[in-house]
């Protein structure tokens, strides 16, 4: 018995000593393949014949050669072939697609494109270049919206472009109207390649663009009085609305000194960007400058975004007749998100039309997210008992496990190559039907990657399981930290959940760390606050640590406001811009959240209380409104300004 015993240790050591030693070499292949060693990458990618990552290998390999003439197509046809569980197939096809592109291999390019799953633009244009080749001059229509794009784009679209120009498709109006686009989103370097396509003699002149772009109220000062051609209005009219995204007063007082320059039209675009930064800034006058844009020129357009902004200012001047005919001014496919199906509803039933309400909020009611909820309330119900969930089996987790995606994924999770670890797992379960996302769910849970499991679980259809949808790791650590603070402890994983998804370890751009997300300063400013003495910058990742400081913070910021969805929003963008974000007058809570002037923050703060009403229900505990936990948020004027 003792023999044996020797002998299995044995074995499991020897076995656990391979398995390490071939994820050395793993890594030592792709820093190989990285430093461009064909001799190393080769050397390792014989070692790892079998095994769990092999695709990798054989991609490193065949990558750089993809240039090579003498490359015979049927060795990349193999590959993808043989690897097309994975998306390095998807990977190596696309950068193929554009070599033989770029080289203009109509034929191969063709037979291989309908093979692509993830097409990007310079694919895409690539292909209409490889239509057109082959007399297909029905790629003008399907071209002509790919122009009206702000960015640079690739040298493939470019040459597209050329021929839409050409051929007569693209005018110079719609060159104009490009340039517009580059300017208003501040991309001047974009603008100056648009600018070329232009006759010469219409051109911007670039050393006026960089003046303004560089000083725009210098530039209109120098130049106000030289305002005469298209191009000197187009400059000018850029000056002003970088000058309005660094000042609205200053802007808005300056527009008289140089409107008269400007016909209807143009007055009217100003106006549109004068109203829309003043939505987004939550000025009051906002609503009367869309209305002057209107009256200066009946035939002004607003795109999708700023009729979201006017129906934002609308619902916070409380007029339901604006955001009724606002919203039903947004195109077809806005009207179908969630938002404004919402607040459609709301509005007709302020305007006492009950029945066409509630016709939008019952399909409305059944989708799981902050919408979904509100129109359950809306109809008399809150959140209630979970539905039924389905539970896979043990030999159907075992065998999602040992699903080759998963098992890659799996694999560079345990190299901690997190990035190359959520691709495998993307694309292994992009096909996979409820039953099979919930296995893969439950095997990334177990191995505890809980953001994985998350994601995973959030993608069913019919079949769910909220539990996984809403996980909630360490709470034995966390009952003895709530019972100091005395929060809400759905509130609490409602916000960890959309902060990290439960990984400990996660940082983001901004230098945020930990389940948490706390920024070094505020750690900082909690463990001073809360005395702890032996607290390092670098234990800030730590689970207790960084669930003591975050939840400390929590209730800190929430002694502010006396309100969740307050402190929510002051946990993300901090407690000053929230009292900043308040109105003259009472607002309910869910105006406010929809009206939230940054984007991160207001999608934050829906998705944190929206998290923290399925957590309560699955805590068991007392499920309150999700109108109440918005609450109704008091005037600006109700209370002092509060500190960072």
């Amino acid at each position: 018995m003792k023999k044996l015993l020797i002998g299995l240790f044995l074995a499991t050591t020897s076995t656990a000593t391979y398995a390490a030693a071939r994820n050395q070499d793993f890594l030592a292949l792709r820093h190989a393949y990285q430093a461009g060693n064909t001799a190393r990458v080769n050397m390792y990618a014989q070692r790892l014949r079998g095994h769990v990552l092999e695709p990798y290998a054989a991609y490193y390999q065949l990558r750089p050669q993809l240039w090579n003439p003498k490359l015979g197509p049927e060795t990349v046809k193999q590959f993808i072939e043989k690897y097309h569980d994975s998306p390095l197939s998807d990977r190596l096809l696309g950068e193929w697609l554009k070599v033989l592109g770029w080289t203009e291999r109509w034929d191969l390019f063709a037979e291989n494109y309908p093979r692509m799953v993830n097409k990007d633009v310079e694919l895409v244009c690539y292909s209409l270049q490889q239509r057109l080749a082959a007399g297909d001059r029905t790629i003008y229509k399907e071209a002509f919206p790919l122009w009206f794009n702000a960015r640079e784009m690739p040298h493939s679209c470019n040459q597209i472009f050329d021929v839409l120009i050409t051929a007569g498709t693209l005018t110079d109006e719609d060159i104009w109207s490009r340039l517009r686009l580059a300017l208003e989103s501040g991309n001047a370097s974009a603008a100056k390649r648009i600018n070329e396509y232009l006759p010469k003699n219409q051109r911007l002149n670039e050393r006026n663009l960089n003046a303004a772009t560089e000083n725009p109220l210098r530039y209109l000062e120098k130049h106000r009085r030289e305002i005469k051609t298209r191009s000197d209005r187009e400059i000018a009219l850029f000056a002003m609305v970088r000058l309005l995204r660094s000042g609205l007063d200053q802007a808005h007082a300056y527009w008289p000194r140089i409107r008269d320059r400007f016909g209807a039209p143009d007055q009217a675009y100003f106006l549109v960007q004068l109203a829309d930064q003043g939505a987004r800034r939550l000025d009051p006058r906002a609503l009367q400058w869309f209305g002057e844009a209107a009256n200066t020129h009946k035939s002004v357009h607003l795109t999708d975004a700023q009729l979201g902004w006017k129906t934002r200012a609308a619902l916070r001047a409380g007029d339901w007749n604006l955001v009724l005919d606002t919203i039903e001014t947004m195109s077809a496919t806005e009207q179908r998100e969630g938002v404004w199906r919402y607040w459609k509803a709301r509005a007709l039933k302020a305007k006492g039309k009950m029945k066409e309400a509630n016709a939008i909020l019952a399909p409305l009611s059944s989708e799981h997210h902050f919408y979904g909820q509100l129109a359950e309330e809306e109809l008399g119900v809150t959140i209630g008992a979970p539905a039924e969930s389905f539970k896979p089996t043990a030999k159907e987790i075992s065998a999602m496990e040992r699903t080759p995606g998963i098992a890659r994924a799996l694999a560079f999770y345990n190299l901690d190559l997190r990035p190359e670890a959520a691709q495998e797992w993307i694309w292994a379960v992009r096909k996979f039907d409820d039953h099979e996302l919930l296995a893969a769910a439950e095997v990334a849970r177990r191995h505890g990657h809980y953001d994985r499991a998350i994601n995973t679980a959030d993608r069913t259809v019919q079949r769910h399981d909220f539990h996984l949808r809403f996980l909630a790791p360490h709470r034995d650590a966390m009952r003895n930290i709530l019972k100091q603070q005395e929060i809400d402890e759905a509130w609490v994983y409602g916000l960890i959940r959309q902060e990290s998804r439960f990984v400990s370890d996660a940082k983001s751009s901004a230098g945020a760390l930990g389940l948490m997300q706390l920024m070094p300063g505020t750690a900082k400013w909690a463990s001073k606050q809360m005395g702890l003495r032996k607290y390092r910058p670098s234990r800030v990742t730590e689970v207790n640590t960084n669930l003591t400081l975050g939840t400390y913070y929590m209730k800190h910021v929430l002694s502010l406001f006396d309100n969740q969805s307050l402190a929510s929003a002051a946990y993300n963008a901090g407690p000053s811009r929230v009292w900043q974000w308040r109105d003259e007058k009472p607002l309910e809570g869910a105006i406010y959240a929809e009206t939230i002037p940054f984007n991160e923050t207001r999608d934050y703060v829906k998705k944190v209380m929206s998290n923290s009403m399925y957590y309560a229900r699955n805590f068991g505990h007392q499920v309150k409104a999700l109108k109440q936990r918005l609450g109704i948020v008091s005037s600006r004027f109700g209370s002092e300004k509060v500190s960072e």
